[in-house]
C-alpha cells in the first residue's frame, strides 16, 4: 500500500518513478486489481463513423476487464467565438459530470509521458486507492482544459509529444487502457 501511496502523490506532481529500463510489466501484474469503472469524457459531436468502429471494437475488448463508458460532452455549448468562454462552458459539462470520489486523470499536451505499462500502473493505483467510485478520463476540446478542471485532476497525462485531435486521443487511449488491462492480466498482446 505505501508503493501505492508513494506512486499517486508522485503522479499528482507530474511525476512517475523510473524504473531504470524497459520494462515487461506492470508493478500489478498478475494481482488482483480493483476494476473501477471508467469513463472516458470527451467534447465533440457527431464521430466520424471510422473513428467510431475502432472506438466500439476496443470498448467491447475492456468489458471483460471492467465497466467502461463513452461520455460526449457538447462542444462549444453557447457558440461562442471567445476561445475562454468556449472552455468555461465545456469545462461546465466535465465539472457537473465528475463525482467528489473519482479518480480524475486529465489529457493534456502538457502532461505527464507514459510508457504503455505506468498506464498499467495508473489503473492499478486509482484500483487499490479506498475511496475511489471510478476512474475518469477527460479529453478536451480544441483549446484544452479549463482551471476548475485542472485544479481537479488527480493525473494529467498526454498520450505523444504531437498534439492530437480529440477522435485521434479517444482512439489512442482506448487502445492504451485495452493494452494497461492486458499487461496487469499478463496476456500476450503487450509485447
Amino acid at each position: 500500500m505505501a508503493a501505492c501511496v508513494f506512486t499517486i502523490l508522485n503522479m499528482k506532481n507530474n511525476h512517475v518513478p523510473n524504473s531504470g529500463g524497459k520494462s515487461k510489466g506492470s508493478k500489478y501484474t498478475g494481482q488482483s486489481i480493483k476494476p473501477l469503472p471508467i469513463h472516458i469524457v470527451t467534447v465533440g459531436k457527431t464521430r466520424s463513423p471510422g473513428v467510431q468502429l475502432i472506438v466500439k471494437d476496443y470498448m467491447d475488448k475492456l468489458k471483460p476487464y471492467c465497466p467502461v463508458h463513452d461520455l460526449r460532452i457538447r462542444s462549444n455549448p453557447k457558440n461562442s467565438i471567445d476561445a475562454r468562454v468556449q472552455i468555461e462552458n465545456e469545462e461546465m459539462g466535465f465539472m457537473n459530470f465528475i463525482k467528489p470520489d473519482d479518480w480524475v486523470v486529465m489529457l493534456d499536451e502538457n502532461g505527464m509521458d507514459l510508457r504503455s505499462e505506468e498506464m498499467a500502473d495508473l489503473i492499478g493505483d486509482a484500483g487499490n486507492k479506498a475511496s475511489g467510485s471510478r476512474l475518469v478520463f477527460c479529453i478536451g476540446g480544441a483549446y484544452g482544459h479549463g482551471t476548475k478542471l485542472r485544479e481537479r485532476a488527480n493525473v494529467k497525462i498526454k498520450l505523444s509529444s504531437l498534439v492530437l485531435n480529440h477522435e485521434i486521443a479517444l482512439v489512442v487511449l482506448v487502445e492504451q487502457l485495452y493494452r494497461a488491462w492486458t499487461i496487469l492480466k499478463g496476456q500476450k498482446y503487450h509485447h
